[in-house]
Order: structure tokens, then sequence, then C-alpha cells
């Protein structure tokens, strides 16, 4: 069955993670970075089970939409007569459901209310649906995917999956009597260009170029303990032992300078002082001519 939108990480995310690894963050970003992180892997835990659904069924992972306001849809599971919006989420440890809010089991300051993320998205893809010509029903659920996680007075009559109910939902979508049409093709591929990669909920702290430490982060660990094997042309995490190829390492790193600071120009000098220990400016440009279009002349060329 088709992932017509893989998930990937939000733009938010990703710079989040940069600047973990490069500077100390303040703590309430660095407590929104981990909320962020542990989402992320939630959500990936969800993906290893839908992706092994069989039936005739169309999932969009990760839709950030906009009607009147912006709202956000974690997986979305479109079948021939109803569509299954999924809030997921990963806590871990003891819940309890009280007055209609969740509560650590003894804490009494309430989390953010996952059924009401929940209806709020279906309030907004409800008539968005409408517009483009869907009157399917809607049906979604708030999935919690940490094993490790337990809701007591859970009531049952709401859309709650709880961790060991995860099977029984797969296998009941695997079960829906689903016909897929080009005319849902067509809304799956609609929403996926309607999907807004900026997002307004994003929130991210204060940074400068001067203030992040420089070098190349591995590709697995984040780390910022490589050294280069010139021998080789690959570079190699001390942390971790990942190893990767010069070229790809200086890649990562122009692309993460793009995302960072996307006001600046990226030039040899720049992307050398990014890269710290690998390579020299020789081998930068031509890395860079090799992948980017050379723009301006002299001293003010830069690559885009």
């Amino acid at each position: 069955m088709p992932t017509l939108k893989p998930r990937t990480k939000s733009k938010e995310y990703q710079i989040l993670s940069f600047l973990n690894a490069r500077m100390d963050l303040p703590a309430t970003d660095k407590l929104h970075y981990e909320n962020l992180e542990k989402g992320y892997k939630g959500e990936l835990l969800f993906d290893q089970l839908t992706l092994m659904l069989q039936n005739d069924l169309y999932i969009l992972n990760d839709l950030c939409l906009q009607t009147n306001s912006f709202f956000q849809i974690d997986t979305l599971i479109i079948a021939q007569h109803t569509i299954y919006p999924y809030e997921i989420k990963n806590h871990e440890g003891d819940y309890k459901y009280e007055l209609g809010n969740f509560y650590p089991k003894l804490s009494k300051n309430e989390i953010s209310n996952p059924l009401h993320q929940l209806n709020r998205g279906k309030l907004h893809l409800r008539p968005l649906l409408k517009s483009l010509g869907f009157y399917l029903p809607l049906e979604g659920d708030v999935a919690f995917v940490n094993p490790n996680f337990t809701l007591y007075q859970a009531p049952l009559n709401e859309p709650i999956i709880h961790p060991t109910q995860l099977n029984n939902l797969m296998k009941k979508l695997n079960e829906i009597p689903s016909k897929l049409t080009d005319r849902h093709k067509r809304l799956a591929d609609q929403l996926i260009s309607m999907h807004q990669t900026d997002c307004p909920f994003t929130r991210l702290p204060h940074y400068s170029y001067d203030q992040l430490q420089k070098g190349p982060l591995c590709a697995d660990c984040y780390s910022l303990l490589c050294f280069v094997d010139e021998s080789k042309k690959i570079m190699v995490c001390n942390k971790c032992g990942h190893k990767e190829l010069v070229d790809l390492a200086v890649l990562r790193c122009v692309e993460e300078l793009e995302l960072l600071f996307p006001d600046m120009k990226i030039t040899t000098n720049l992307v050398h002082d990014w890269c710290g220990v690998v390579g020299s400016k020789k081998t930068i440009s031509r890395i860079l001519k090799q992948n980017y279009t050379l723009m301006g002349f002299g001293q003010w060329t830069y690559y885009e």
C-alpha cells in the first residue's frame, strides 16, 4: 500500500537538532527540542505499523494544512468510504484521565489534551474536504504508541488507542472494504500540494553564526567529534564510528548552512570555515562546482 507522503523531519526539528549540537540551548528550547524528538520517534513507530498494511489505502504523513487557520495531522489514511486522521503520542509512564483532562499519575499539571488536538484537526479538515468535493466521514483516533505508557481511568467512549491495541487497529484497517479510484488519488495529491512547509507553530531561539561551534556533524549521532581520513577520503565519527565520504559530508554542511542561515550566500570561504576539519579550500571549491551553480565574479563569487 503506497505511502504517498513519507514522513520527514520538520524544518523546526531539523534546525533545533543542529542548534542543540552546536550551542547550549536555553532550558525551555532544550525541552521543546526533546519533545519534538520524542514525538518524531513515536510517529516513526506508528509508520512501521502502517507500512505493513496490505489494504487499498493511501497514507499521508505529517500534514500541515491551512483553512481559516493552520492545523496539523500526524497521519491521514484515505479509504474508499472513510478518512482516518490520527494524532500520535509517544508519552511514557503512568497517566490518568480525569474530568476531561490528561495528567501524569502523580502530578496535578495537566498535559495538552490530545483529544482536543484530534478534534481540532477534524474540525478544520471537514470543510477543507468539502471544498474539494469530498463528503466522506472522519473516524480518526489518538494513538498512544509507547509500550511503557499506561492511561488510568480512560473513558471507553473516546477515540483512544492504547499501545496494546495498535495491532488490532492495523488489523481493522486491513479489513476495511476499500477500493480506491482516481478520484481518491486526486484528493491525496491535492492535500499533499496544500502542505505547508513553514508552519506558524515553529518556535526557535535566537542564534547567530558566530556563537555556533563549527565543524561537520556526524550524520548518525550529530556529534562534532569527527575527523577526516585523507587517504580514503572519508569522514569518521569518533563517537559512534559512522563513516561517510568527504564529499557527502561537505554537501550536508552546505544544506545545514542553507537551513540555518537562508540569507547567507554560499561561498568557498564560508563552507570551509563551517566544515572545519573537512578538506582544503580547493577540495571545498571542487565539491561546490560539481554540485551547485557558480554565480557572480571574482571576490563576489557564490553558489546556488
